[in-house]
């Protein structure tokens, strides 16, 4: 008997593409009702890589504008990027896409911290936060950062992405993010670190998952940033690769909203997905 239900948490085990390796382990058999389940790979995108594109582009270039720095198409000298402050991030960020996220306590009770919209709509299909941290091939190492990390997501290709703000893995992400520093251009976002963001859709790690009680209202997605993307606005990215050599795009993880959410609302994700 033992050995048949050991075949049968192996085939199930074999089916999933877990996000969060640790949280699948110990809460497999607790909500099995709010898995997300898709026929095949290519549709766990919600909406298409385009649409990602579109609203990241629209979002940094406004960030660009408000900071003083290089403006897009304008031929000018360069301008070193002046902080903005978080309140002026938020109403960027509510300018350009028509909402605003925060982390504050969760509704959820032992939950720890959520991510609220706090303020205007968000519609369905729409690219409500973002995942951050350094991410490692499949064939990279990452025992060490991963001990104890509750934090390291996994993408359906066995890529991995490292959302944790302290210790080692702190460390690691602002390591590779000033080793690849092109000229006056930074290319990846180290302010995801701190209570502060920059770009204040980088929260993505603090989406608590969903529960029988309280549906998924958001998805994840994996988007790989496309070579065009101009290299004065990758400096809003929240993803680093691990390692400087590596030939694929860098891949991020955005969380798409599944329904239309309103201000007040707390985000919830699946936590795991069975691809058949």
């Amino acid at each position: 008997m033992f050995t048949a239900a050991l075949r049968r948490f192996q085939a199930k085990w074999r089916s999933y593409r877990h996000r969060f390796v640790p949280w699948v382990v110990l809460n497999l058999s607790k909500n099995e009702k709010t898995l997300r389940q898709v026929t095949d790979r290519s549709e766990d995108k919600v909406i298409p890589d385009e649409q990602v594109s579109q609203s990241l582009l629209r979002l940094f270039r406004a960030f660009l504008r408000s900071s003083g720095g290089l403006i897009p198409g304008v031929q000018t000298s360069f301008l070193p990027r002046i902080p903005l402050h978080q309140d002026q991030n938020e109403n960027v960020l509510f300018q350009a896409l028509g909402f605003c996220i925060e982390r504050r306590p969760s509704s959820l009770p032992f939950a720890g911290t959520g991510v609220f919209v706090s303020r205007g709509f968000v519609p369905k299909g729409a690219t409500v936060a973002m995942y951050p941290g350094t991410v490692y091939q499949p064939y990279e190492p990452i025992l060490l950062q991963s001990i104890r990390n509750p934090f390291v997501f996994r993408c359906i290709d066995g890529v991995l992405v490292d959302g944790n703000d302290k210790s080692i893995s702190r460390m690691v992400f602002r390591s590779c993010s000033g080793r690849d520093r092109i000229g006056p251009y930074m290319t990846s976002d180290t302010s995801w670190l701190t209570d502060s963001p920059q770009n204040p859709l980088a929260v993505g790690q603090y989406v608590n998952n969903c529960s029988n009680e309280r549906p998924a209202n958001v998805c994840y997605q994996e988007y790989d940033v496309p070579d065009s993307f101009p290299i004065e606005l990758r400096q809003y990215l929240p993803n680093v690769n691990y390692s400087h050599c590596t030939q694929r795009r860098l891949r991020c993880v955005v969380l798409v909203s599944l329904r239309d959410i309103r201000a007040g609302e707390e985000l919830f994700s699946n936590y795991y997905t069975i691809v058949r």
